[in-house]
Order: structure tokens, then sequence, then C-alpha cells
């Protein structure tokens, strides 16, 4: 693995990071925004204590782990990555209220050109401000954008230590198993 120095990490600060996106996905995950490992690697959930990649696989989304550097292989398996909020910061407590209403306006816009299945919001917290829902809850929401239905993980950073990685994979794969039967 790469390692960056401190001077480094903050020179990708506000760098943006493409979305690994395609029409009529499965499952369209969305993060809060790059932090600022991934966005020096140019890979989403690239910090390593980050428990994206493990759930996703754990879940079993995915036949084989993989790695934040093979995230254009989700595609073949009918899955992509994009954000609420496209900068990159090293926390997601420096990003304003206005950025997420804007992150989900601008979100709902490529959901409703991508056409996914499912939009999963990997964090309650960013799902409640970018879309304005203060009582959404970790599972499937009532909300749809166009005919996509919404459904909000657990954020997998490892500072949300209260969801292990077996809830964490748990939760994926209701997911994974509502995204299944339609």
């Amino acid at each position: 693995m790469t390692r960056f120095t401190r001077e480094e990490l903050q020179a990708a600060r506000d760098r943006l990071v493409p979305d690994v996106v395609a029409d009529g996905l499965r499952v369209l995950f969305c993060g809060i925004n790059p932090g600022l490992m991934t966005a020096a690697t140019g890979h989403h959930f690239a910090r390593p204590g980050n428990r994206f990649w493990p759930a996703l696989h754990r879940s079993g989304f995915t036949a084989v782990p993989l790695h934040p550097s093979e995230q254009r292989e989700l595609l073949s398996y009918g899955l992509g990555i994009t954000n609420v909020v496209a900068r990159a910061t090293a926390r997601a407590d420096e990003l304003s209220a206005e950025e997420y209403r804007e992150g989900g306006r601008l979100l709902a816009a490529k959901v409703a050109r991508l056409r996914p299945r499912w939009l999963a919001v990997l964090g309650v917290t960013a799902y409640r401000a970018a879309f304005d829902d203060r009582k959404a809850q970790v599972g499937p929401q009532a909300r749809t954008i166009g005919g996509t239905r919404v459904w909000v993980l657990p954020n997998p950073s490892g500072l949300n230590a209260h969801w292990t990685p077996a809830a964490l994979a748990e939760e994926f794969g209701r997911l994974r198993e509502a995204a299944a039967r339609e």
C-alpha cells in the first residue's frame, strides 16, 4: 500500500474523485464525501480502516474480496459508487448543511439520469442532512427517486465502531437480498 505524507494528504483536500457508475445499475452506493486517502489515491473507500469493501464481500455482493484499486470491477456486478458531496475533506463534519442539501439535489438528478434499481446511502446522518429527513433510520426508505428505491446503510468508516464488521455485512446482506428479489 502506498504511504502518503501528511502534506500529500492535505494536498488532496477538495479534490474530486470520479464516480464509478453506469446506466441501470442494481445498486448505486453513495458515500458521504471522499476522504483525503480516497482523493489521494483516486479510489473510493481507500482508507485502510474503512469497512466498505469487506462488508460488500461478506454480504455476498461480490464473489471475491475487492481492493479499492479494483473499484471498476463493481460494474461487472451491477454496482457503482458516488458521493453525496463531491469534494474531499479530512472529516465529514467539515461539510456545511448547504453542501449536504445541494449534494442531495445533485444526487437525486444523477439517480434520475442513471436509473439504478436501488440507491444505498452509506450513513444515516448524511441521508438525513441531504434529503431533509430527520427521522430516517437504517434500512429501506419510503422515498423513491423516480423508479429507484432508497436504502440507508450504516457508515462503514472505522470510526463508526458501534456497527461491527459482522453487523455491517448483515445490513449490506439485507439490501442484497432485497435487490435480488427485484
